[in-house]
């Protein structure tokens, strides 16, 4: 194994020379600039120095072209100012302007609206005389009706005469009214025209007064956008100096950067800035022994063996592909299973924790019915030596077939809360047990009774052929029972709540697995069929169940709802599986069926369950 050694220390050479290598680039970087603040400070003391000649005639060609970018950025910028108070004088201008035109606008205004007062007076005035004159012709026809109707009245009444008299003298009076209003109406025409051309007049002017500020406002505008554009452009060129300006002093540095080696090797430091040069040759210090250190990881690179290197690399890439390979295969894979064959029609799992904790458990764990309901739950993991159940198991499973016109085969695996090891141990140990393997897996056999380990905590315990099985789909040699789809995940979640779960694709195959549990037309009427109950105080089950159609869920959920008694009982006996009517919810072709399970028939459904109940049956006796 000496060439994972050698590859270890191959790596970590690597990863030492990478280390100095960044840290190399770093001082060089420091050193460089500490050599052009050298040169930027020392360019007078080098003047006299022949090897930087041309470094100094460099510099004050390219001080003088920035001389000349920096006159040019002044002239920008007092060109930007005067621009500016160009823009400023506009403004005032433009207010000056503004508001004597506002100012001289005002009179204007006020002769417009005196114009309109008095035109607006004159028509109300016109409309008056208008509507005297009609009351005046209104009266002279009424006049004349009232005169028309009383000559016409027969016989005539006494007094005609006098009213015919009375009517004529008011007739008579009406044209006389009618002239001087005719006369009123052509004075108030004439002055109300009179009033209109006034108006009018002073409309234009007022018209006149706004389409001038309107110029003048327009100018002025036009004056400041052209000031503005000048601005911007001018701007614009003072960055482009400014940049060439930075461009230029960039320049400056290669010169600088030979001036600083060149003060630094002869020793020289400026004389305002001594200090300069002792960074530069602590900078060089520092560059020279991460050179040094960098020399000497690779010479010890170089004496590497580069046949175990290869070794090396050879085994990492190996044990990538193969992580390569493998990775996805067991991220890939289901996340839920139970490690049961394919074949597997119903499973029986049992919560040894929650057999342990709850109530009734308790309560009953002193009684001759507990003592012999117990073993029959478990089946033939009551055998296992040195496991005490439920005391150090978490969980037991029973997997069934219950094909029919086929005996009935069984699957047990149980999960132990700690390590199996010392189960194991006391079975290898044992004299009794004979060990083969299937596949390197150890399997102990005593007589009819099989044990092997498929887990860090997980055993398979029952019948050899059962226990072969078992082991066979552990290892992959035969297919498993996947459980997926959304009935089971709902099963599956009952797991954390319940102390007993029974699930089965074949429910009327129920009957040949364990006692009568549920009516058979119940069974008969069910695809898959789920139990969960928890045997607390009070003990509580969910039942659900698959249907062919939703109008079959449809239908038995109203058949359990009007008549639970004879849905939800135990088979062959009186007991009713609820103590208090049942919660029913459908959703589509599934039913999930909430109760509260009376004591009594809790211990009939575990009896039937370990096929330990008694005849005669059960009277209800809750």
């Amino acid at each position: 194994m000496s060439f994972i050694r050698t590859g270890l220390r191959e790596l970590g050479l690597k990863v030492r020379r990478q280390r100095t290598r960044m840290a190399l680039r770093h001082v060089k970087r420091q050193l460089q600039r500490s050599e052009i603040y050298l040169g930027r400070e020392g360019t007078a003391q080098a003047a006299s120095f022949p090897e930087v000649r041309n470094e100094i005639v460099a510099l004050k060609k390219l001080e003088q072209e920035q001389k000349e970018v920096a006159m040019r950025i002044t002239q920008i910028e007092v060109a930007v100012k005067q621009i500016e108070a160009e823009r400023t004088e506009n403004a005032r201008g433009q207010d000056e302007a503004i508001s004597k035109l506002e100012t001289e606008k005002k009179p204007i205004l006020q002769r417009r609206d005196d114009a309109k007062n008095a035109a607006t007076i004159c028509e109300r005035e016109l409309a008056s005389v208008e509507s005297r004159l009609q009351a005046n012709d209104l009266a002279d026809r009424e006049l004349l009706k009232q005169l028309s109707a009383l000559q016409a009245q027969a016989p005539p009444p006494a007094d005609l005469d006098t009213r015919i008299a009375a009517l004529a003298g008011k007739r008579a009076r009406l044209p006389q009214e009618r002239a001087e209003i005719v006369r009123a109406r052509e004075g108030s025409a004439e002055a109300c025209r009179q009033a209109t051309q006034k108006l009018a007049t002073a409309e234009e002017e007022l018209s006149a007064a706004e389409r001038n500020i309107t110029r003048v406002r327009e100018r002025f505008e036009a004056t400041d956008r052209a000031l503005a554009e000048k601005v911007r452009t001018q701007q614009d060129a003072l960055r482009d100096a400014r940049a060439q300006h930075q461009t230029v002093e960039e320049r400056k540095n290669p010169a600088y950067l030979n001036i600083g080696r060149h003060l630094a090797t002869r020793g020289i430091a400026p004389p305002n800035a001594p200090h300069l040069l002792h960074d530069v040759l602590r900078h060089r210090q520092s560059v020279q022994r991460h050179n040094d250190h960098r020399e000497q990881l690779s010479v010890l690179s170089a004496q590497i063996d580069k046949q175990e290197l290869r070794k090396f690399y050879f085994v990492i890439a190996s044990i990538l592909v193969l992580l390569a390979i493998v990775l996805p295969l067991v991220f890939h894979s289901p996340p839920k299973r139970e490690w049961l064959p394919r074949e597997t029609d119903a499973i029986l799992s049992l919560n040894a924790e929650r057999f342990d904790r709850d109530d009734l458990p308790k309560k009953w764990r002193n009684e001759d019915f507990w003592l012999q309901t117990w073993p029959g739950l478990i089946g033939a993991a009551s055998q296992i030596p040195r496991l005490r159940i439920p005391g150090d198991a978490a969980r037991v499973t029973r997997a069934l077939t219950t094909v029919e016109n086929s005996p009935p085969r069984e699957f047990l695996l149980l999960e132990a809360r700690g390590n199996v090891s010392t189960v194991v141990r006391t079975i290898a140990e044992d004299k009794q047990f004979e060990r083969r393997t299937i596949s390197g897996l150890p399997v102990w056999q005593q007589s009819d009774f099989s044990i092997a380990r498929v887990g860090p905590k997980t055993l398979a315990v029952g019948m050899p052929d059962g226990v072969d099985e078992l082991v066979r789909v552990r290892l992959g040699l035969e297919a498993d029972l996947q459980i997926t789809g959304e009935f089971f995940d709902r099963y599956q979640a009952l797991d954390p709540e319940t102390t007993l779960r029974l699930i089965s694709r074949d429910p009327p195959g129920l009957t040949r697995a364990f006692h009568p549990i549920f009516p058979r037309e119940l069974l008969d009427s069910a695809q898959l069929l789920g139990l969960g109950v928890s045997l607390q105080t009070p003990a509580k089950a969910r039942l659900l169940l698959r249907l062919p159609s939703e109008n079959a869920a449809s239908d038995l959920a109203k058949n359990i709802h009007d008549d639970p008694q004879r849905w939800l009982r135990i088979e062959q006996s009186d007991l009713p599986l609820f103590a208090s009517p049942p919660e029913i919810n459908r959703q589509h072709a599934d039913l999930e069926i909430r109760f509260i399970i009376p004591e009594n028939s809790a211990r009939l459904l575990l009896q039937r369950i370990a096929k330990t109940d008694m005849p005669p049956p059960a009277t209800a006796a809750n």
